[in-house]
């Protein structure tokens, strides 16, 4: 349970640290247990998305949604994403890479990717039907931080834990915690989406092992930023499978 909280302290801005002090060993584990954190930031889209779309139109129910997660998590996965794309944008060899992810300003291709990351997901959020919408936005989330926390167990952490920005490594996760993990991720999916519309969650799959061989070769690992990154590049990944099989299943 302490490791739960930990993941909600660390992947939120929400005060749970008024509800217990957790050891600090715990947030080596926050990784693994990420995807319970998809339970509350999903919910609190899926909530806005679902109220906002009774009074605003598709796109502006979407906005709401996406502007109601940035606020609960401090646009921490989105700082991670724009870093992603300027350090791989503008590095030319492993040092580089992590000293612009590293640097506090942003560059253009951050700009460019946040500009083109918000653009399509809310697209594809607001051509969804809204029911469908609301329980995408609550499976993808869990999902895709399953997915993304799978880094840390394929790839090394690619600083040294002093020079992390959490100053914390990652510890793998062990089987228990996989399964755990995974059934957090999935279980929304399965409960909520019609099994017709489950082959979207491949899309991050795949998007996932593309991402960890491009880190592998450029960083020979992965950090805090890649894990941002890669969680928000799945996610996006989803919403363009599950828009995909909607648009043919209907035209059948």
């Amino acid at each position: 349970m302490n490791r739960i909280l930990a993941a909600f302290m660390f992947f939120t801005r929400l005060p749970f640290w008024r509800i217990k002090q957790v050891p600090a060993e715990c947030f080596k584990h926050v990784v693994n247990y990420w995807s319970f954190a998809g339970w509350l930031t999903g919910g609190i889209m899926a909530g806005v998305y679902g109220l906002a779309s009774y009074v605003f139109p598709a796109e502006a129910a979407a906005i709401l949604a996406l502007a109601a997660r940035l606020l609960v998590t401090g646009a921490l996965h989105e700082d991670g994403l724009a870093d992603f794309f300027d350090g791989f944008g503008g590095g030319t060899d492993r040092s580089r890479i992590l000293a612009i992810m590293k640097d506090s300003h942003i560059g253009s291709y951050g700009v460019i990717g946040l500009i083109c990351y918000f653009l399509l997901l809310t697209c594809l959020i607001a051509a969804l039907p809204p029911h469908l919408a609301v329980c995408a936005l609550l499976s993808f989330d869990a999902w895709n931080k399953f997915v993304a926390a799978n880094l840390v167990n394929l790839l090394p952490y690619a600083r040294k834990e002093e020079e992390s920005k959490a100053h914390t490594v990652y510890d793998r996760m062990k089987p228990k915690e996989f399964l755990l993990a995974a059934l957090a991720g999935i279980c929304w999916m399965l409960i909520l989406m019609p099994p017709l519309l489950w082959p979207a969650a491949l899309c991050p799959l795949v998007l996932f092992f593309l991402l960890v061989a491009l880190m592998k070769r450029k960083l020979g690992g992965y950090s805090g930023d890649c894990c941002g990154a890669t969680f928000l590049l799945c996610e996006l990944s989803s919403y363009a499978g599950i828009y995909l099989i909607y648009a043919l299943t209907e035209q059948l």
